[in-house]
């Protein structure tokens, strides 16, 4: 189903409407984000919309990237496995999740969080009880500064809350301020993070989940799961709302 113009064009309404329009979400839940139609149910996602979302139906059980068909592992995860065991990640970064994440990250659509963390939630729910924590990615101070709040964190606090899983926060932490991974392929996104997080906890013997929004090509959760891994964890996996689709040769 596409979405309507006014939910994924740029337009040049007034500040206020956008903030009147995030204020009917936070208060009047139960109306669908995309289609702005009742949703019927205390969700603000009707069923026909969530059932339109991309979904994805086979994927690579180390990096969650979409494949074809069922296979131990896509091409680059069996040359080069991650440090992570596997990533759960529902849905391809594409259509309406890409064009409603972005908005939700620049506070546009607070209550799109809601909707993501329903969504994972259920998604993960069966591999709950094999977690011992979760571990959102973190920004730089100087990013969160900017940004106001880390989307991973409210994802992971979220879930917390939905699995009744503990959140660690404090003690992990994104030592360097990483130039921006887009337009960096894979190697370089590797190279751009290496060593840019720290994990000041004890997590021996740990299963950690690593919280993210979207996973692009895994560099980012890569990095931070080889410092989880130091911390002592016994394993690591990625949670993810989303994955990147792997562009075709």
């Amino acid at each position: 189903m596409p979405l309507p113009y006014n939910r994924c064009q740029p337009n040049n309404e007034p500040s206020v409407y956008k903030w009147l329009r995030a204020l009917h979400w936070w208060l009047l839940p139960g109306h669908c984000l995309l289609c702005d139609l009742g949703s019927g149910r205390d969700f603000d996602l009707c069923a026909l919309c969530e059932a339109d979302l991309p979904w994805i139906q086979v994927a690579c059980p180390r990096c969650a990237v979409p494949l074809p068909s069922p296979a131990p592992g896509c091409a680059r995860c069996l040359r080069r496995p991650p440090a992570f065991a596997c990533t759960r990640a529902p849905m391809a970064y594409q259509g309406a999740v890409a064009s409603l994440v972005p908005r939700w990250k620049k506070g546009e659509l607070p209550a799109l969080q809601r909707v993501l963390v329903g969504l994972l939630a259920a998604r993960v729910a069966p591999a709950a009880a094999e977690v011992d924590l979760l571990v959102p990615v973190p920004l730089h101070r100087r990013r969160r500064a900017q940004r106001g709040f880390n989307q991973a964190q409210e994802l992971a606090l979220g879930l917390g809350a939905e699995l009744g899983l503990p959140v660690l926060t404090r003690p992990v932490l994104r030592t360097r301020d990483t130039r921006s991974q887009q337009g960096l392929n894979a190697a370089a996104r590797r190279r751009n993070l290496r060593g840019a997080f720290r994990v000041d906890a004890d997590l021996s013997g740990c299963h950690v989940a690593v919280v993210d929004d979207v996973v692009t090509t895994g560099a980012t959760a890569e990095a931070l799961a080889v410092a989880v891994l130091r911390a002592g964890a016994q394993r690591v996996e990625v949670w993810a709302v989303a994955r990147t689709p792997r562009p075709q040769a």
